[in-house]
């Protein structure tokens, strides 16, 4: 990545023509051609350039003649293009930043099904685990529960539950429920936030919602210290 700070003014023609007047800015030279202004408040770009684009130097005009150095960003698809004029370059630096692993989100559903297959307490009481992602003809069911009192609990796990949720468990209810060696099968459906919607539809279908409080499962896990 490219990192150039610097007193310019930018130009855009193409679809709409638009103009950043002189002043100091940030520019971001992506390694994948994208070209970005920035200022000292707010976290979106001024103006951008989004790949395929190529960035050429150009030499300025005769009405350029404070201008030390001259861009023209054009994108390879559109024609579109950026005409860059840097007045006075203050910073101009380039990095090797490495393959990025991307954002890993704390929270998804898959840490949810792993708390609540190590803390089946939360669903009730002396229930146990027979399998997480319990194979089934038309998908894996995120948990299976065994219920002392005969039969077995299939739990669907989601960090928002809808309705499209509470129709993904059903499909699984019927389907399992076709087994003798588990039924009867009765289901639960969990998450950190369940729609009204959702509560009502599962309601009807006999399906009985848990909201799972994330930070406090963690907190279970852990074994950290609580005051309350």
């Amino acid at each position: 990545m490219r990192l150039v700070i610097a007193r310019c003014s930018v130009d855009y023609t193409g679809r709409l023509k638009t103009h950043l007047p002189l002043a100091t800015r940030l520019i971001m030279v992506k390694a994948d051609g994208t070209v970005a202004f920035h200022r000292d408040v707010q976290h979106a770009p001024l103006n951008w350039m989004s790949p395929p684009c190529t960035l050429t130097v150009v030499e300025p005009g005769e009405d350029d003649a404070d201008v030390v150095e001259m861009w023209r960003v054009t994108h390879a698809k559109t024609g579109d293009a950026l005409t860059v004029r840097l007045y006075e370059v203050i910073h101009d630096s380039s990095h090797e930043l490495g393959i990025d692993p991307g954002l890993i989100k704390d929270g998804v559903e898959a840490d949810l099904q792993r708390l609540l297959a190590e803390q089946v307490g939360v669903i009730g009481e002396n229930l146990t685990l027979v399998r997480r992602e319990f194979p089934t003809a038309i998908g894996p069911v995120d948990l299976l529960l065994r219920n002392p009192e005969g039969g077995t609990i299939a739990v669907e796990v989601k960090r928002r539950g809808d309705i499209d949720g509470v129709e993904q468990l059903t499909r699984y209810l019927e389907l399992l429920g076709r087994d003798p060696h588990l039924a009867p099968v009765t289901g639960v459906f969990a998450a950190q936030e369940i729609k009204p919607q959702a509560k009502v539809l599962a309601a009807d279908r006999g399906i009985r919602c848990v909201t799972l409080d994330y930070d406090e499962m963690k907190g279970i896990e852990s074994g950290a210290p609580r005051l309350f």
